[in-house]
């Protein structure tokens, strides 16, 4: 995808999604201009390009790379990975980032501009320009867009509920209060209400996450009397803002309290428009709304059960080399399934099977969230070309194992109990070991510095770019001069 107008503020549209959305645009009466049709450009080729093994001379590419991003960074969904190979491309080709003053935009509040470390609202000509915002937030595009320029690449990336709540209860068992009470997930989900209360710590883990991270407005039955699933200090309740095409910082902004009803599962693109004497705020109107307004803001949403897919088509759309998304896993825990998710219907014993329902039904608005954006990236895989598309991940799986072999003790994640090193140790959080690297011993300078950049865990590497951004200012003591006598 090359890059946009700097005057094209609105997002390209889905033909299905916007004839759903134009409907209920039409309805509560806004007034707006679409940008209509599918995605009509062919994406560029892939330049594959090989670090470790001499080639006779660079790829020239066939368009500019695009290097102003905003990840949204979902919670136990393979983000960390992505999370890496940003850091690392950022890291190479000196990009600022917009970083918090921890690790976290804070989280779970509704991001705002103020908690970038060095912005300033009314900074002028001496305003810092960012590149990549990509650490956790819940997202809040009014004040995304007062750090990041409009014509930012805008992703995320998206897990089968079943496979998120799985990872999620081992996670965050110690900071939900209702994984905490519950002695399973399997008894968790028989009869959640048991344990799960709206707006109690932590329990915004518990429940449609994904919807949560990406600051989507929830239905009455899941909301405080506060107005918000968590927490009550938020001030900012969520609201959507919808950009109009060339209107630069304009927004029009739907009513918080127009609320989303959940649905037992997402529509598979096709609705029926509602009327205006038909739309009440118990339709499922709202949650293709929803979705619709996801698919004008982000340009491209990944999935995680396809997470070498997604990498092939972000590198496409990004105009990035193949070697610019070959990384290594990263905050994945002992005994978890990496890459392909376990949690597919094909060759589930009947109580999986249950409990993956169960898990999907609970957390229905990411159901939705997930059927929707797997067929968005479906729809571009046929785009793509699927004979195209294997060839490219076979290439990227090939070139991933060899660096792994070539950087790693043993080729692959290890027992934090074996990273002697801190620099490579990850944060270890939840009932689970979360995995790390060791490095091979004896690696040239430069492969050493490469490897240490793939090995590198988030927070380590959050400190390193937060160095390098903000040198630390030493201020040496004045020293009195002592007299020497002769």
């Amino acid at each position: 995808m090359g890059p946009l107008s700097p005057t094209r503020t609105m997002r390209l549209w889905g033909p299905r999604s916007l004839g759903v959305a134009l409907g209920v645009f039409m309805t509560i009466g806004f007034a707006l201009q679409l940008w209509g049709g599918p995605f009509q450009r062919r994406l560029p080729g892939l330049q594959l390009r090989q670090h470790w093994v001499p080639s006779p001379g660079p790829a020239v590419p066939s368009c500019p790379p695009r290097q102003r991003l905003v990840f949204l960074k979902t919670h136990k969904s393979g983000s960390s990975s992505v999370l890496s190979l940003l850091h690392r491309y950022g890291d190479r080709h000196g990009l600022r980032f917009a970083l918090p003053a921890r690790y976290q935009f804070g989280y779970p509040r509704l991001f705002q501009a103020s908690r970038v470390k060095g912005y300033h609202p009314q900074g002028g000509s001496t305003q810092p320009h960012f590149d990549i915002l990509c650490h956790h937030m819940r997202f809040n595009l009014k004040e995304v867009l007062q750090v990041m320029p409009s014509d930012s690449f805008f992703f995320s990336i998206v897990r089968d509920p079943a496979a998120l709540a799985r990872s999620a209860f081992s996670y965050y068992k110690s900071t939900s209060s209702a994984f905490r009470k519950a002695p399973s997930l399997a008894a968790f989900l028989a009869n959640p209400r048991a344990f799960y209360r709206p707006g109690a710590r932590g329990d915004h883990y518990a429940r449609n996450l994904l919807w949560f991270d990406f600051g989507l407005p929830f239905p009455p039955e899941m909301r405080t009397k506060r107005g918000n699933p968590h927490p009550a200090r938020d001030a900012n309740p969520p609201q959507l803002h919808v950009l109009p095409s060339g209107a630069g910082p304009r927004v029009h902004t739907l009513d918080p309290n127009a609320l989303f009803h959940p649905a037992p599962t997402a529509a598979d693109g096709h609705s029926q428009t509602a009327s205006p004497t038909t739309l009440d705020l118990g339709s499922s109107s709202f949650i293709q709304w929803s979705l619709a307004w996801l698919d004008s803001v982000f340009d491209l949403v990944l999935v995680a059960e396809y997470f070498d897919e997604s990498l092939v088509l972000l590198a496409d759309a990004l105009c990035w080399g193949l070697d610019d998304v070959v990384g290594f896993m990263h905050n994945a825990q002992a005994g978890s399934e990496q890459g392909r998710s376990a949690v597919s219907d094909g060759g589930l014993m009947t109580e999986n099977r249950q409990l993956t329902a169960r898990a999907r039904a609970w957390n229905n608005l990411d159901w939705a969230l997930y059927v929707h954006f797997n067929h968005s990236l479906w729809a571009r895989i046929k785009q793509y070309g699927q004979n195209r598309l294997e060839s490219a991940v076979a290439e990227l799986r090939a070139r991933r194992e060899a660096l792994a072999k070539h950087c790693l003790v043993g080729g692959e994640a290890l027992d934090p109990k074996y990273i002697t090193d801190l620099r490579f140790r990850p944060f270890q959080f939840g009932s689970g070991k979360v995995l790390g690297y060791v490095l091979q011993s004896g690696l040239s300078l430069q492969d050493r510095e490469e490897c240490e950049r793939l090995a590198t865990p988030e927070l380590q590497y959050k400190d390193k770019l937060d160095a390098k951004q903000f040198p630390p200012t030493v201020t040496l003591p004045l020293k009195t001069s002592r007299l020497l006598s002769p």
